[in-house]
């Protein structure tokens, strides 16, 4: 094996969400590179049986089963870490969960809204919270956290768009804190054939958006016929790497072959006066900026 197939030997990764879909993909191509890896995943039978075929196939593995948006089982995933192998590196977040089906704003119960949020950036925030302190300690470290272009709102839902909303503005602000720590963070908006993509729920939610004019005809076709996840761990693998060790406070998007950037937002002038000389805008001026144009 040639040293760059050995991309991250020596490294300690923690993947949550690791036993299943892009997770287990990302956790299987990190452990063919040479990083030793915690997965983790709330069933114990996937975590062990992804943990055996990780190390069948002579990757270093080990498990631990729990919700990451847990604090206790997001310590006890860095503690496993550093203790099974040396340190802890690497941070990637793939998990997850499904917006309920035929979830809207107008019928979503507070408690489902509620495990959403909690699921995608409270699993960001507690793994994060113990992970930086480390990594900064020791002068280096790589944070991937996942997000969905669903963040855009364009697929529906309600806790599941804001919550990827909130781990991209997360992601963000570690990025720019910790940037002259030697610490980077990332966000990867994967798109993937996985358990959460398939079935005949989530067709018809696709097909549902795609007659109500959210989803054009590509993007329908593209959902609905979407690359294997291991289309998408190799740009998890490239950001765990030393390889982007200038890239930080990225948002990016893998599906398939395409590998895209979401450009940092900037707002656009519609209209400005100095306060200090100047009436605040009317309403109907305020009209005039910003209504669509015909």
């Amino acid at each position: 094996m040639s040293d760059a197939d050995q991309l991250l030997a020596g490294r300690g990764v923690v993947v949550s969400g690791g036993s299943r879909g892009i997770g287990r993909a990302v956790a299987e191509l990190l452990c063919s590179l040479g990083a030793g890896v915690v997965v983790n995943g709330r069933d114990a039978g996937a975590v062990a049986e992804t943990v055996a075929t990780l190390s069948a196939a002579g990757g270093r593995a080990t498990g631990v089963t729990g919700a990451a948006d847990d604090e206790h089982i997001a310590q006890l995933l860095v503690d496993t870490c550093r203790n099974t192998f040396g340190s802890l590196d690497v941070l990637i977040n793939c998990a997850g969960i499904a917006e309920p089906a035929g979830s809207s704003i107008l019928d979503i119960a507070p408690a489902e809204f509620d495990r959403l949020i909690g699921a995608h950036v409270g699993t960001v925030f507690h793994t994060c919270r113990v992970a930086a302190p480390v990594m900064v300690a020791q002068g280096h470290g790589a944070i991937v956290n996942t997000s969905s272009v669903a963040f855009l709102g364009d697929y529906g839902g309600t806790g599941y768009p804001a919550g990827k909303g909130a781990v991209n503005g997360l992601t963000m602000a570690i990025a720019a804190e910790l940037k002259t720590r030697g610490v980077r963070a990332n966000v990867v908006c994967p798109g993937a054939r996985t358990r959460l993509s398939t079935g005949a729920d989530y067709e018809k939610h696709i097909d549902d958006l795609h007659r109500r004019g959210l989803l054009d005809d590509v993007t329908r076709q593209a959902s609905l016929d979407s690359a294997p996840p291991t289309f998408v761990a190799p740009l998890y693998a490239y950001l765990a790497s030393d390889l982007s060790r200038e890239v930080t406070g990225q948002i990016l998007v893998a599906a398939g072959g395409f590998v895209g950037r979401f450009d940092q937002p900037t707002p656009s002038l519609l209209g400005y006066r100095d306060h200090h000389g100047a009436q605040p805008w009317s309403l109907q001026e305020l009209h005039t900026m910003i209504r669509p144009a015909n």
